[in-house]
């Protein structure tokens, strides 16, 4: 890049750190809480690579049929994401990030994408991002086959130069993070490990 290009304005999102999605909550993903530990070390070492850092958040007060007594693991789950639980509170291994926005999602329907989310004055995901001039945005997160592939799926439609970073998320089960992987790459969001970060 010569010094005459303008840089590209890059926000990470952090999508749905919370206990309830790793070892010991609700819904844990077996490696969520070594994931949410590299997620923060990462923004930690990395800040100055974002012009802007959003986390998202399961928030559900009654979603109606997204929970169920006998959950089939596909459409339906155990409750989960708790609006004004502990749990659904920012995992504590991101008590240091201080992000610029957070958005919460989900109250009274499912919301897998964090683009169906809205910060505490109401505004959408995309308003945020676009409002911060954002081109590029590196998608990170629980768990990589269900919210981070939505988010990064709607990034991408959005216009928006879009990847995962693949050592920062984590999937429920390998095999759907292998489909997940596969849609999108085909959709051309970009898989790259989180040492791309900088280069």
């Amino acid at each position: 890049m010569s010094e005459n290009t303008p840089a590209v304005r890059r926000a990470l999102i952090v999508v749905d750190v919370q206990p309830t999605f790793c070892e010991g909550g609700e819904l844990g993903v077996e490696g969520g809480n070594a994931v949410a530990q590299r997620i923060a070390d990462h923004a930690r070492d990395h800040r100055d690579a974002y012009d802007l850092v959003v986390t998202t958040q399961d928030w559900h007060v009654d979603p109606g049929e997204h929970w169920s007594p006998e959950p089939d693991f596909v459409d339906t789950w155990p409750p989960h994401g708790i609006a004004g639980s502990p749990n659904a509170e920012l995992h504590p291994a991101l008590a240091g990030l201080a992000p610029d926005a957070g958005v919460k999602k989900g109250e009274y329907q499912a919301a897998y994408s964090g683009f169906e989310g809205v910060d505490v004055g109401g505004r959408p995901l995309a308003d945020l991002l676009r409002d911060a001039g954002i081109e590029a945005v590196d998608v990170v997160g629980i768990a990589e086959s269900h919210c981070v592939r939505a988010t990064a799926l709607d990034a991408h439609a959005l216009g928006l130069a879009t990847r995962v970073l693949t050592d920062l998320t984590v999937p429920v089960t390998p095999e759907l993070g292998a489909a997940a992987r596969e849609e999108l790459a085909a959709a051309g969001v970009a898989l790259e490990p989180s040492t791309a970060v900088g280069r």
